[in-house]
């Protein structure tokens, strides 16, 4: 079956609103990203109406691991290296923010377990080492662990517990936001693909599409590449053994299992790394392989597999977001290109957004600026 696990969930309609007249902000893309930011800009009094192409959470909020991690795509020592120890340490603490806000807002969608970062040979065991030393050395909880065991033992060396992080249902936590924008005034128009600006009364457009390619983006187009993420789901397995996310390899492979027993496994897109940077959601017998290989090495059988699928994630060259006016246009607006860790940095980059569009502003807008990309 080729369902995403998350989106067999059935979900109640979306309440009906019709904006009269022109909406102050229009958001395309039905995501983490554009629900977060149509949820702030209508609890604000703002008249918000978001197109999505498909139904909400029916794109790469419906098809991820369902990790809720703080930080982002790039391990803390490099964050620090790249952007500067204050600006680092900001960055990871905003982050840190926005996973309570997750857990304020998510309810039963979300849980807290921490997450496992597994060190797969000795050199990853060094990098581990030197990230546990600068998580510590800010402020940051982190745990080390020598010889993981249980399902683990003689796999990984060593691993860091990140405590802040957690598990999500990904959906569901973005239905909730579309619910909530709803109820605050917000129109929500679910197969509604918007195809281009124009003629478009609206004083702002927040383009939130991620690595969907969207061809609304003028010279930005396609300098978020388009990535594929393939997972499957088993069948419940009798025994807890992954309640929390784990990930090792920088972060190719990565799974956790479910209160129900499903174990979810995904990444080894370096198995065939080429084809990969598509922004097709296919299924790939190569890379569901590789996948099927390291589920029956993990648990020592190989369990019936349920589901598989894939979504598209916009990965960025720096690994960092891109969020902020399009140049040369400044009524329209990007989040995106959080290159594989889009759930907590999607929820907060939209409503990093709509405070700008609120004429509230922050600092991190300056970290994730559009310009970059074609400088």
């Amino acid at each position: 079956m080729t369902t995403p696990y998350w989106l067999e969930e059935p979900s109640e309609p979306l309440p009906t609103n019709r904006l009269d007249g022109a909406p102050d902000v229009v958001v395309v893309g039905g995501g983490i990203t554009g629900c977060s930011c149509a949820l702030s800009l209508a609890r604000a009094g703002r008249r918000v109406r978001l197109y999505e192409a498909r139904s909400i959470a029916e794109g790469a909020s419906g098809r991820n691991g369902g990790f809720a991690l703080r930080g982002g795509a790039a391990a803390y020592p490099d964050a620090k290296e790249w952007l500067g120890g204050e600006q680092a340490r900001a960055f990871w603490a905003w982050t840190e923010h926005y996973l309570d806000q997750i857990e304020e807002l998510g309810g039963d969608a979300f849980r807290r377990t921490g997450s496992l970062r597994l060190a797969n040979d000795a050199a990853e065991h060094e990098e581990l080492e030197v990230e546990v030393e600068a998580l510590r050395s800010d402020g940051f909880e982190a745990v080390w662990i020598d010889e993981p065991g249980g399902p683990l033992a003689g796999r990984f060396p060593a691993a860091i517990l990140h405590p802040p992080d957690g598990v999500l249902q990904p959906a569901r936590l973005v239905r909730r936001l579309a619910a909530a924008a709803a109820d605050a005034g917000a129109e929500i128009r679910e197969h509604a693909r918007l195809e281009s600006l124009e003629g478009l009364e609206a004083e702002a457009v927040v383009v939130a599409t991620d690595g969907y390619p969207s061809g609304l983006l003028g010279p930005l187009e396609g300098l978020i590449i388009p990535t594929r993420a393939q997972m499957l789901a088993t069948e419940p397995l009798p025994e807890s053994l992954f309640e929390r996310p784990h990930y090792g390899r920088h972060g190719f492979d990565y799974w956790h299992q479910r209160e129900d027993g499903t174990l979810l496994i995904g990444g080894f897109r370096d198995v065939s790394m080429d084809s990969e940077f598509t922004a097709d959601e296919a299924v790939t017998e190569p890379i569901q392989q590789a996948l099927e290989r390291f589920l029956s090495g993990l648990l020592g059988f190989r369990p019936k597999v349920r589901n598989r699928w894939s979504g598209i994630f916009g990965l960025v060259t720096d690994l960092m977001p891109v969020v902020g006016c399009i140049p040369e246009n400044e009524r329209v607006w990007i989040a995106g290109g959080y290159s594989g860790h889009g759930m907590v940095l999607g929820f907060a980059c939209g409503d990093l957004v709509a405070q700008a569009l609120l004429g509230r502003p922050t600092p991190m807008l300056e970290l994730f600026a559009p310009e970059r990309l074609i400088l």
